[in-house]
């Protein structure tokens, strides 16, 4: 078993890369983090921070549930700074971690959000694009998918040992 993280910039693609991953395997569950982001109802959500931290619980939590079933997980969420976090979540499953961060030019991200018809996340696309970009942990990771197919980033991601970590970060 295995666990595949997709992160990226909004817009990059996460969410179409990590469908064509999950579908091309036999056993898989496929976790998008904004749906755990985003179960919040009524007037008083819990402010920014404690949303995603209670998201991270529960992508976790889900991934844990989904190995111990035998199945693969494929994780569709933007990671800033919680992937030693959630590595260490996970340290007593003996199973491999993929971490990729795909990345596109900022001119290709704000024409699929205003295509999509969400030119309102722009500002924090290209923030996080630039954020993701310049961290020294991200580098070896870093996969660009301007000139490539969702299915060939997909076996990309799955075949290439770049994307696995082995051992403490």
């Amino acid at each position: 078993m295995a666990i595949y993280i997709i992160s990226g910039p909004l817009g990059v693609g996460k969410s179409t890369v990590s469908k064509s991953l999950a579908g091309s395997m036999n056993q898989c569950a496929l976790i998008e983090g904004d749906h755990l982001l985003h179960v919040y109802r009524g007037e008083n959500e819990p402010p920014w921070e404690e949303r995603l931290r209670l998201a991270w619980l529960n992508i976790t939590a889900v991934t844990r549930n989904m190995l111990r079933h035998g199945l693969d997980v494929v994780i569709d969420f933007v990671v800033e700074d919680e992937l030693q976090w959630f590595y260490d979540q996970l340290s007593d499953f003996d199973e491999t971690l993929h971490y990729v961060v795909l990345y596109a030019e900022p001119e290709t991200l704000v024409a699929r959000l205003t295509q999509r018809g969400d030119a309102q996340y722009i500002q924090r696309s290209l923030f996080l694009r630039n954020k993701l970009m310049a961290s020294p942990m991200n580098k070896p990771f870093l996969l660009d998918t301007e000139h490539k197919r969702p299915e060939e980033l997909a076996k990309e991601i799955g075949n290439e040992a770049r994307f696995r970590i082995h051992g403490f970060l």
